[in-house]
């Protein structure tokens, strides 16, 4: 890659931004003399009517599609490409309402200075919401380029249609996208209701497409913010401490400064950096800091062994997520007991990285953030800028699916570029930096308690869910470890207890059963001891392990086989198919009596039980003489909806129940009083090739003409809780305490 990006232009506040970001406030003062009648208030404007996705928040036309007058077709996305292929299935869906090839659309997504601000890309609700915005503007694009074509030939526009990028005339008349656009106001508000293309007519939705990026990943071609290489780039590198919140009081800057193809040192407060013209004179360079550094440490942290404990010793508050009914009065045989999950990292293969450089005022930022408008806005604050000023870029990371460093690594590169304008600087973390100070999923406590009565039924549910927030993503500086460090330092991060329909850590702690008596508490810790943020399902995750461990144990006590004990508790339809699609591809024919090496597990979620329904079953074989588990075979049936994309569909969800699988069998960051002691892939384990199933089969049940309902995340319960029943089914005992190490399983076959 020579010279820098094309998207690097200086940053133009266009009439789009504006009126994709407009919002403001007005202040005015009126001087009338006292004697003057005041007139009666205005009645308050109506309520817009709600649009479709995101349409409902950015609702011009033109912030999502544009026509040139040579043809050019630009669609406008706010969320970013995060690996799951969205590009594709955005593109299908517009291409298919504007009756054009995927060709013969571009695609732009995640920019600040272009797109729409959609938030955060995460929670699965790419398709649902950005797609349903997309779907609904091009097919009022092509009404409107309809409209002018009818005007143009005086002819009603019954019997029109778009095609290749014209609108064709009964007769056969066409007339270009380009010429009409010219004479079609595009600059207006949707309208709450489209005329969609029927499912039956579906040329593009509904197809598996080849993805275009896989070629360069899987050659090592340029395919990540990592390979970006742009004129006059300068690398650098900062230097942590190895105690969280602790303070910087000297390095050794001069020494550093001396060595060849260093550009500059840069301090401020305990934010230490350096920049060199290559990047193992930058890498050297920190190094030689990093030795001379004297830091005041910070707080001590808690015992690792003992986070259960200190859990429920630090509760701040505590809320109601779910009640019906009265579990303590109702009757029935009591099944309790004890789930705990620990800190999870992100764990992407490809250290945080971005891109800045401070042109002219305007500081231009390339990075793999899930939240371009949210960084910027923190970015901005840090440094004390106008946001208008600041624009954001999105360029897909080598691995996330969550908030991890790329937050931090933009901060951190947009604090170092301002300090040295004109020169584009690429900062890179380290390995070690990056496992020791991204932001981890928090660990959980979940105690539960059911009962089973009359006729194998559940009668009771109680459930007490002690964790921190699972989200902490840019609002501001305090989110940031630059905000955090620098001399005139913002307070760290502090969550907040939030109980909304989608969930938090208490997404999925709700069972999508029919239970009579319910309460669901989540008891919440707002001060944790390292620093958290959302890793993928947030607590779903964890809350679909301890759901679906107990529905196992309650089908044993009912002596009911657990697929039927499953299906007796739902009454969703939907949630039935999955279940008895999964368990018939799989082929399940009862969980058999444990004492073998191989068992059988089964789960089932409906995510934030809104989204997306999945079923797996799966099989595994234990190794009794290490304590060793593998996952043999997984076949999932999954409803996402209108399935927009199949295959993207079924590459997600194979994806999801192999990162599931890592954080349930492998994955926990360890500590000490003085800091994380997990810094490398040795001491952080993850799945590795020789775990991965001999066979994971994904049936998807399309739903023509229903919602798009999001599959980033479906997977991720049900996948730990199959395991866990597998495991339990195996040897014979549950296993509570996540994740299901070796020294976990070996404990469990000696008790």
């Amino acid at each position: 890659m020579s010279g820098r990006p094309e998207t690097a232009k200086p940053f133009d506040l266009s009439r789009r931004q504006v009126i994709a970001g407009a919002g403001g406030l007005i202040v005015g003062y009126t001087f009338l003399p006292a004697f003057a009648q005041v007139a009666a208030p205005e009645a308050p404007a109506p309520e817009p009517a709600h649009l479709p996705g995101s349409l409902d928040d950015t609702r011009l036309l033109d912030a999502w599609i544009h026509i040139a007058p040579d043809d050019a077709i630009t669609a406008f996305s706010g969320k970013a490409e995060l690996g799951q292929s969205i590009k594709v299935p955005l593109k299908q869906i517009a291409a298919e309402e504007l009756g054009i090839g995927i060709d013969q659309l571009t695609l732009v997504n995640a920019d600040t200075g272009r797109t729409p601000d959609e938030g955060f890309t995460a929670g699965s609700m790419t398709i649902q919401y950005s797609g349903t915005a997309l779907r609904n503007a091009a097919a009022q694009v092509r009404v409107l380029l309809i409209a002018a074509a009818a005007r143009r030939w005086g002819i009603a526009p019954d019997g029109l249609r778009a095609e290749n990028r014209q609108i064709i005339a009964p007769d056969g008349r066409t007339l270009r996208f380009g010429e009409l656009v010219a004479e079609t106001d595009l600059h207006v508000e949707a309208l709450p209701e489209s005329p969609l293309t029927d499912p039956a007519n579906f040329r593009l939705i509904g197809q598996s497409l080849p993805r275009p990026d896989i070629a360069l990943k899987a050659t090592g071609g340029a395919a990540f913010i990592q390979d970006l290489r742009p004129e006059g780039m300068v690398h650098a590198r900062v230097i942590r401490p190895a105690s969280p919140g602790a303070t910087l009081i000297e390095a050794d800057i001069a020494a550093a400064e001396a060595m060849p193809g260093v550009v500059a040192v840069i301090r401020d407060g305990s934010f230490l950096a350096v920049v060199a013209e290559r990047e193992f004179q930058a890498i050297g360079a920190m190094r030689v800091l990093q030795a001379s550094a004297n830091w005041q440490d910070g707080p001590a942290l808690p015992d690792q062994t003992a986070m259960s404990a200190w859990l429920e010793a630090n509760v701040s508050e505590t809320g109601t997520v779910a009640e019906e009914g009265d579990p303590d009065a109702a009757e029935g045989e009591t099944y309790e007991a004890v789930f705990t999950r620990p800190y999870l990292m992100h764990g992407s293969i490809g250290p945080s990285c971005a891109l800045a450089v401070l042109e002219r005022d305007d500081m231009t930022v390339w990075s793999h953030t899930q939240g371009v408008f949210a960084d910027r806005d923190a970015i901005a604050e840090l440094l004390n800028m106008d946001p208008a000023r600041v624009r954001v870029i999105h360029a897909e990371g080598a691995g996330c699916y969550g908030h991890n460093g790329a937050d931090d690594a933009a901060a951190d590169a947009a604090l170092i570029a301002s300090k040295l304008p004109g020169r584009p600087i690429r900062l890179v973390w380290m390995r070690e930096q990056e496992h020791a100070n991204e932001p981890y999923g928090p660990p959980m406590l979940l105690k539960l308690r059911a009962k089973l009565g009359d006729g194998g039924m559940i009668s009771a549910w109680s459930y007490d869910l002690y964790s921190s927030t699972h989200t902490g993503r840019p609002g501001g500086p305090p989110a940031l470890l630059a905000g955090q460090m620098k001399a005139d330092p913002y307070p760290p991060f502090v969550g907040k207890l939030s109980i909304v329909p989608t969930g938090n850590g208490d997404r999925n702690a709700n069972p999508y059963y029919t239970i009579p008596n319910r309460r669901i508490l989540w008891n919440f810790i707002e001060a944790a001891p390292l620093r958290i943020s959302s890793l993928r399902a947030l607590g779903a995750f964890a809350n679909v392990f301890a759901v679906e461990s107990a529905m196992d144990e309650l089908a044993l006590m009912a002596g009911t086989d657990p697929v039927e004990f499953r299906l007796r508790h739902l009454e969703d339809p939907r949630a039935r198919d999955v279940v008895e699609r999964a368990a018939t591809e799989f082929g399940w024919s009862g969980i058999g009596e444990p004492g073998g090496t191989r068992g059988v597990g089964f789960a089932y979620a409906r995510y934030k039980n809104l989204a997306s329904y999945l079923a797996l079953a799966v099989e595994i074989e234990v190794d009794p003489a290490v304590g060793d588990v593998r996952l043999v075979r997984a076949v999932a049936a999954i409803d996402a909806g209108e399935a927009v994309s199949p295959d993207g569909i079924i590459n997600q969800t194979e994806g999801g129940i192999l990162q599931s699988m890592s954080w349930t069998l492998f994955e926990t960051v360890t500590f000490d009083q003085g800091g994380i002691t997990s810094t490398d892939w040795s001491s952080y384990p993850i799945l590795r090739f020789s775990h991965v199933p001999d066979s994971v089969a994904v049936h998807v049940i399309d739903r023509p003409g229903q919602p798009y309902l999001g599959a980033g995340e479906a997977a991720q319960g049900p996948t730990c809780g199959a395991i866990g029943n597998a495991l339990r089914n195996t040897i014979g005992r549950r296993v509570h305490d996540l994740p299901l190490s070796r020294e976990r399983v070996r404990h469990a076959l000696q008790a």
